[in-house]
């Protein structure tokens, strides 16, 4: 028999004892879903994650103060945190870097605030974020309607916004349009809307899309005070220009900062890259414990399927002694009964990745990220159903293909 003929005659031996295989089918879903959905989750948050940094671009970097991001934690000890970033300091390095790049300097006013336009506003949860000019294209967000600050709103610290697009829909309707030129409140201080920004999505704790920016000199007049901590972003002109740029910063803030030779710096340069490794490297652990869990799941579900075989030898006694009567040989009925462990195997191999593929995107669509295909799970998940489906097969298999004919045929 070829292997179309075989695979025919499990299923029909599957239909023959339905429920059974049902059961045995889920519990391969099951595990398989467990496996495929957790891991195809990670991968589609990561994925996200990646592309929303790599948005601001290969070629940028931030410096901020020592012990304020990721990079400055380490096996729960965080570094002694470095002086803040003044608002002078961040000038003064705007003003003396050379290097043919593009420098922005930001700052985080609250994430508290309450926006209003008429009846409508938003949750006490909206960043109001002051920045310059160049800020927009450095974090690589960009204008949908409306326009950027112009310099003399930038000098003024005139009370003008650009809006993330999730504060459109919030207060306006879902129309970019009918923001600009509206005046929005955040407690008594009212901004007229200037530009309403593409949406970008959300990355790890930041939602640009519901962010307030006001021209940074308007935030120095209203937020700032004496320890308030200044963002610096630095956007080369060219990818391969990194390590010279970040040199160049690092020789020049040491300046700013006053360091002696020998002492060590207090503060870092910010990478995305830097972030997608840290947060890969966290969720190593998850894998392989998703990996276990669902390699022990499978180890039940083989037990079962290896049951129902022996099971199925059993009660097809008489059915084998007639096949080797008319001519099957042992090694046709030990391939026939190995295709049926193999093919309960696979089905609800397929039955677990839908589900995976479901719920995986499912985590990520609830945590904001993208939809994603996880062909290499997927890959992961057909080739251990058919590793679960050999070895619960074979041994039935081998019983099987060693029984006498005869006392087959004799066989009640």
């Amino acid at each position: 028999m070829n292997l179309a003929e075989n695979i025919k005659l499990a299923l029909i031996a599957i239909r023959a004892n339905l429920l059974r295989s049902i059961i045995t089918l889920s519990i391969i879903a099951v595990g398989i879903g467990a496996l495929v959905g957790i891991l195809a989750a990670l991968d589609a948050i990561l994925y996200s994650m990646t592309t929303n940094l790599s948005s601001v671009g290969a070629n940028s970097f931030g410096i901020e103060r020592k012990g304020n991001s990721l990079s400055g934690n380490r096996r729960g000890k965080r570094a002694k945190r470095g002086d803040v970033i003044s608002f002078d300091q961040a000038m003064a390095f705007k003003e003396r870097y050379d290097f043919p790049a593009e420098v922005s300097i930001s700052v985080s006013c609250t994430s508290l605030a309450t926006v209003k336009y008429k009846d409508n506003k938003s949750n006490p949860n909206v960043s109001v974020v002051g920045i310059d000019r160049e800020y927009l294209d450095s974090r690589g967000l960009k204008i949908n309607e409306g326009r950027n600050f112009n310099e003399t709103e930038m000098e003024n610290g005139d009370h003008r916004a650009v809006i993330g697009n999730e504060m459109v829909n919030l207060l306006f309707d879902s129309e970019p349009t009918k923001a600009l030129g509206k005046t929005i409140s955040n407690g008594n201080v009212k901004y007229k809307v200037v530009g309403v920004l593409e949406s970008k999505g959300a990355s790890m704790s930041s939602n640009e899309d519901k962010m307030v920016f006001i021209p940074i000199t308007n935030a120095i007049r209203y937020y700032d005070t004496p320890n308030k901590n200044y963002n610096v972003n630095v956007k080369t002109k060219d990818a391969t220009q990194m390590m010279e740029a970040e040199s160049a910063a690092i020789g020049i803030f040491r300046n700013i900062r006053k360091l002696k030779a020998g002492e060590d710096n207090d503060f870092e340069i910010f990478k995305s890259d830097g972030v997608l490794e840290i947060l890969k490297d966290n969720t190593v652990t998850i894998r392989w414990a998703t990996i276990f869990i669902g390699f022990a799941t499978l180890l039940g579900a083989a037990i079962g399927l290896m049951n129902i075989m022996l099971v199925s030898v059993t009660e097809r006694t008489r059915e084998i002694g007639i096949c080797k009567a008319v001519g099957a040989t042992s090694n046709n009925i030990l391939i026939q009964f190995l295709t049926e462990a193999v093919v309960i195997s696979i089905l609800g191999g397929i039955f677990g990745i839908i589900f995976g593929i479901i719920f995986g995107n499912g985590v990520s669509m609830l945590m904001q990220g993208s939809f994603f295909i996880p062909w290499g799970w997927m890959a992961l998940g057909f080739v251990i159903c058919f590793i679960v489906g050999v070895f619960s097969g074979l041994y039935p298999a081998m019983r099987a293909s060693a029984l006498d004919p005869i006392e087959s045929l004799r066989y009640e």
